[in-house]
């Protein structure tokens, strides 16, 4: 499960952060092996910029399932500042932890000026944070003068998550698990996969790849009811590309009839991912994704506007998608 932390329309941000944790625990009682969180800044409508913090409050609420980030910004922070907050993490919380990193800003220029203050990003600046934030959470080496404490010694698991190429490339050369952002970018989801599993080599922390993709999941007890609740997605993914960002809106019906050519369209590509329906659309739909992709892990996005519904739909994808069956599928 990916939470963004959305804040409802007429609703708060405490009441927001208050249906995350209560949404971590319905997964873990459902079984989900991970809970993440993703850093955005500057929205009115997601209130999970302080990352890190919400990962703590995540895992104090929670007791098995693991919790981390969806990922951590790394433009955005100093290594050493990322390895000391998740180096407490895996303190607090031993095993249970969770390190995704991204290289976008998660944000606008505006705000990421402020993030970054008068750094300028290059290329070369990832992989090097990345490497920097491997050795600081690994073993202190004899002579180490900068010691991330707490941190040193807690090998905090690291993902590397992208939308495009450059992550893939990056994981494989560092033998790091991959989770592609096809929640709200699939296009390039398959050559990402197929880049990463072609070229990945093994490390001390992994043998071989592993990849997780992010679904858009939008559940109910039938397909009819599911493409209604689905309009308070669509209407936020309308408001993205618009660049009119709302708080998340009730469902509408007959939204998708309103809109033009170009708007279906818009929406369609960036949920192209998106499983929509019915206990059979679900499990249809889950099945063909894990056929296509051979996946490890689906990473799902499930906001819908009413809280209730939203805790129903992950209990739909559990029916649907047995752990037993998934595990067959993959070792098949």
């Amino acid at each position: 499960m990916l939470d963004l932390v959305t804040v409802r329309e007429g609703g708060t941000v405490a009441q927001a952060l208050a249906l995350a944790l209560q949404t971590a625990q319905h997964a873990e009682a459902l079984g989900f092996t991970r809970y993440w969180l993703a850093e955005h800044h500057n929205m009115e409508s997601i209130a999970s910029s302080a990352t890190a913090v919400l990962v703590g409050y995540i895992a104090g609420g929670t007791q098995r399932i693991r919790v981390g980030s969806g990922g951590i910004m790394l433009p955005n922070h100093a290594p050493l500042v990322v390895a000391e907050a998740f180096g407490t993490l895996a303190e607090l919380y031993p095993g249970r932890i969770d390190l995704g990193l991204g290289r976008a800003p998660g944000t606008d220029a505006l705000t990421m000026r402020a993030l970054r203050r008068n750094r300028v990003e290059t290329e070369e600046d990832f992989p090097r944070d990345v490497a920097e934030l491997q050795a600081l959470l690994g073993d202190t080496r004899p002579g180490q003068r900068l010691v991330a404490n707490p941190g040193a010694g807690t090998h905090v698991p690291i993902w590397l998550l992208g939308s495009s190429l450059f992550s893939a490339q990056l994981a494989a050369q560092r033998g790091l698990p991959f989770a592609f952002a096809s929640h709200f970018a699939p296009q390039m989801m398959m050559q990402a996969i197929e880049i990463y599993r072609s070229t990945f080599c093994p490390s001390k922390t992994l043998a071989k790849p592993y990849v997780a993709i992010g679904v858009p999941l939008v559940a109910a007890p039938t397909d009819e009811e599911a493409q209604y609740l689905a309009s308070s997605v669509y209407q936020r993914v309308l408001g993205i590309l618009t660049g009119e960002r709302k708080k998340l809106q009730p469902p509408v019906a007959d939204f998708v009839a309103r809109l033009s050519e170009r708007e279906r369209g818009a929406i369609a590509d960036f949920l192209g991912l998106a499983v929509i329906g019915g206990p059979a659309t679900v499990h249809d739909a889950f099945t063909r994704l894990q056929e296509i992709t051979g996946a490890d892990e689906f990473i799902l996005v499930c906001d819908l506007f009413d809280a209730q519904h939203r805790l129903r739909a992950l209990d739909i994808a559990r029916q649907a998608w047995p752990l037993d069956a998934a595990a067959e599928l993959r070792t098949n």
